[in-house]
């Protein structure tokens, strides 16, 4: 009987505890939603339960500013950044995976070591590099210039899964003639989908939220990005904010990741944990 007790204990323990994870990782953004149909002196108001709808703010946020096109821009960005991550870094797992050279450990290192670098610390580097190139206030700098968050470790990961394929399909596909190329989309990908969805979205999320960068490079308000595009909304003080279109705008771009990642939890965690246990 007290072993009873001690386990049930335990068990009210740990769903308390896991509640309390959920409402510290959930309330801030059910507070967004909650203030994103707040106006006018009901915004400094506390209160956690919606007494009152009011989609003006939603309105606003697309018809006072180019909202939308940021959102495009965005849109544009990532998708650009998630396609060249995943076709450098399943090209570059298949060389440091599969072909055997010299430097080939010290290599992996180095790529992994280059995410270690804090974006302010190759900021003024890479403003040089965008402006040599010419592509300053273009969406270009952008998608370029994340890779160097997004590739390493987009090669790391599929570097890990690729290197635990059965050395007898590679093997079988050259038998059957098939070139290098063939045997990454044909005989590879179909495995590794785990994987190139687990980095693919990674990637995307930190594109999408990528502040910094966008704020140096692009000067150009029709090719701002979301994140400075809600930073430079009107407003000297805090109470000038507009708070209401701020939060409107944050729920907005918060959604379709929130979605994205709801859709491919299942592969999201099949990627991650697979890749844990392989490498």
């Amino acid at each position: 009987m007290k072993r009873g007790k001690k386990d049930y204990a335990k068990l009210v323990g740990f769903y308390t505890l896991v509640v309390a994870i959920i409402l510290y990782a959930v309330f801030p953004f059910y507070y967004a939603i909650l203030s994103s149909f707040k106006s006018g002196s009901a915004l400094f108001e506390v209160n956690y339960f919606p007494f009152s709808l009011d989609f003006g703010n939603y309105g606003s946020v697309f018809t006072g500013q180019n909202f939308g096109q940021s959102i495009w821009n965005s849109v544009l960005v990532s998708f650009g950044v998630v396609a060249l991550s995943l076709l450098l870094g399943l090209t570059g797992a298949f060389a440091l995976a599969r072909v055997r050279f010299r430097g080939r450990g010290l290599l992996l290192m180095t790529i992994l070591g280059v995410s270690m670098f804090p974006a302010v610390a190759v900021l003024s580097g890479m403003f040089e590099l965008i402006r040599f190139t010419g592509m300053q206030d273009s969406l270009w700098s952008l998608v370029f210039s994340y890779m160097i968050f997004t590739l390493p470790f987009t090669v790391w990961v599929l570097t890990t899964f690729m290197r635990d394929l059965p050395l007898e399909l590679e093997e079988a596909a050259i038998m059957d003639g098939a070139t290098p190329w063939q045997t990454i989309t044909q005989v590879f990908m179909p495995l590794m989908w785990p994987a190139l969805v687990t980095t693919g979205l990674l990637a995307f999320i930190q594109a999408w939220n990528e502040f910094l960068f966008a704020l140096t490079f692009i000067l150009v308000d029709e090719q701002r990005t979301v994140p400075v595009a809600i930073a430079l909304m009107g407003g000297n003080t805090p109470r000038e904010l507009p708070w209401g279109n701020i939060m409107a705008a944050s729920v907005v771009v918060t959604l379709p990741v929130v979605a994205l990642v709801l859709i491919f939890q299942r592969r999201i965690v099949a990627g991650l944990t697979d890749g844990a246990v392989k490498g």
